[in-house]
């Protein structure tokens, strides 16, 4: 039996397409206005934001935290993209190993691969664990990853909340300067126009980067459970002595509509050749 492959990480273009289309559609509609790219061009105001919002953000959150969410950024803008049909035919090729040479034989595949979760089931099989005790192991494998996803996921949604309102600090300190100026009207409505930068970096930064990398770590959190759930079926399945037939039947739930209907129609020409 092959090696079994390690998902691949591939950029998620789904991401950059996003940041461009936003990013694009704002100063695209500020341009149509006669704007200019300077008007929100404001170091000054940048500064403000990022460095109000991360020193919120130390403050709120244990270090640890930052750290793991600093680690799950790629996820943002990659993502590990595997074939749940590839995992199937992987499962089913164990199921069969297993039926004829015994769970025991599952050692040197566990060796093999490189996934650590498969790993460890593989080894727990062939050491003889009963279903109960492989459940329980690897159902915690699953739910402390979960776990680690939300810890990051809860790290972006706070920046996501204090963005906006250190914006709206430095929107305010903006206008104390415009404030000091009145006496030369000519420059309160450049000036007023200046400090109201600061919230829109605020809030863009918020609603186009930080709310949104939260959600994106969540939907990675979700495909990443539903790739360990299947191996974890596929595995229960091999240590209760499921027929190979039954158990693909079983994973196939994990198979979008569109892989059902292809899987169905190659399983017919097999049937009929």
């Amino acid at each position: 039996m092959p090696a079994p492959k390690k998902p691949t990480l591939k950029p998620d273009f789904a991401t950059f397409g996003g940041i461009a289309l936003a990013l694009g559609g704002i100063l695209g509609g500020l341009l149509l206005e006669k704007g200019s790219i300077m008007d929100v061009a404001q170091f000054t105001a940048a500064l403000i934001v990022v460095g109000g919002t991360l020193g919120a953000l130390l403050v709120t959150t244990p270090l640890e935290s930052l750290k793991l969410a600093l680690s799950h950024c790629k996820l943002i803008f990659f993502e590990n993209r595997y074939a749940a049909a590839g995992l199937i035919d992987e499962m089913i090729g164990y199921c069969m190993k297993a039926r004829s040479k015994g769970t025991t034989s599952l050692e040197l595949d566990a060796a093999n691969t490189k996934d650590p979760f498969l790993r460890k089931g593989l080894n727990m099989a062939a050491d003889g664990h009963s279903v109960a005790e492989l459940k329980t192991t690897m159902d915690l494998e699953i739910d402390t990853a979960d776990q680690r996803f939300e810890e990051a996921a809860k790290v972006f949604d706070s920046a996501g909340g204090y963005a906006p309102t250190v914006g709206i600090i430095g929107a305010v300190l903006g206008l104390i300067q415009v404030m000091k100026n009145l006496g030369d009207i000519s420059l309160v409505g450049h000036g007023i126009a200046v400090a109201f930068v600061a919230t829109i970096y605020g809030v863009g930064i918020a609603n186009l980067l930080l709310l949104p990398a939260a959600g994106k770590i969540r939907a990675r959190a979700r495909a990443e459970c539903e790739r360990k759930e299947l191996l974890l079926n596929g595995l229960v399945g091999i240590l209760e002595g499921v027929n190979p037939r039954v158990l693909r039947s079983r994973l196939n739930a994990y198979l979008q509509e569109s892989q059902k209907k292809t899987g169905s129609r190659v399983g017919s020409a097999a049937r009929a050749a």
